[in-house]
């Protein structure tokens, strides 16, 4: 790839991890300068960063030098399974238990996550906890508080 075309892509690119890959490859095969020398003088990276990255680019050019996407671990619960349980969540208007969330899953497909899990599956669902934390509570003033004890008292 031409010096030129690099420079341009370099000023182009918004996306600044790119930006810092197109830098090292102009300083490795533009400026001659030896790779591993580089990365830790210069980018402040190790060696195997460096040597990835020129190894992408001289694969697939510039598309090389941008992230992939990494799908990550698939779930142990299916997406039937997990939208039965979802919905029979929402037919209870009385709200659940994180734990309680957590026994159903575990009573109908075996799989035990953790407490923390379950809190995230439900904000994913949709479901927000029906009674405040007592962070939000100790950060109202007092006038909201007054205002809220007013109401429940009505």
């Amino acid at each position: 790839m031409a010096t030129a075309a690099l420079v341009q892509a370099y000023r182009n690119e918004k996306d600044a991890d790119v930006r810092e890959r197109i830098l090292l490859i102009r300083r490795v095969r533009i400026d001659k300068k030896e790779a591993a020398g580089v990365a830790e003088k210069e980018l402040h990276r190790s060696r195997w960063w460096a040597y990835k990255w020129l190894k992408r680019f001289d694969n697939d050019s510039l598309d090389g030098l941008r992230n992939k996407h990494r799908s990550g671990r698939p779930p142990e619960v299916s997406e039937e399974t997990s939208t039965t349980i979802r919905r029979e969540l929402s037919e209870n208007k009385s709200g659940w238990m994180a734990k309680e969330v957590m026994n159903l899953i575990y009573e109908r497909t075996g799989v035990r996550y953790h407490e923390v899990h379950i809190y995230r599956l439900l904000h994913r669902w949709g479901f927000s906890p029906k009674v405040p934390r007592m962070r939000f509570v100790n950060t109202a003033s007092k006038q909201d508080k007054n205002k809220f004890r007013k109401r429940q008292e009505e």
